[in-house]
């Protein structure tokens, strides 16, 4: 009688269990990273709503002060930050960087079997 198969991480089976356990946490950091980034759109959107908000008001001041006025500059410097942040990293170079080696792979192949076929023809 033969003794039950061991897994061990020398096997084709332990090398892919290996590989998925490894690719599991990739994953888990992936949804770590996007939880955090959600929450921080989240929060900065809230900060926005408010500084406009802010900013209505003291527009809505008939005789502006020198005081009104720096606050209305520090309250667009304050939304152009947020604007700013609310932009970045929705594109990570992560996300472009499996679609752009993609594409160098595919382009160079082209360029090369294009050179191929122009000196078998001329």
């Amino acid at each position: 009688m033969k003794p039950p198969k061991q897994f061990s991480n020398s096997s084709p089976e332990g090398n892919s269990e290996a590989d998925f356990e490894q690719e599991l946490q990739e994953v888990e950091r992936s949804l770590f990273l996007l939880k955090e980034r959600y929450n921080q759109v989240q929060s900065d959107r809230e900060q926005k709503a408010q500084w406009q908000q802010r900013r209505q008001e003291l527009q809505q001041n008939k005789n502006p002060t020198p005081e009104i006025k720096a606050e209305l500059q520090q309250i667009k410097q304050q939304l152009e930050a947020l604007e700013l942040n609310l932009e970045s990293q929705l594109f990570s170079w992560r996300s472009f960087k499996k679609p752009f080696w993609q594409a160098v792979r595919f382009g160079g192949m082209g360029v090369i079997i294009g050179w191929i076929l122009k000196s078998c023809a001329g």
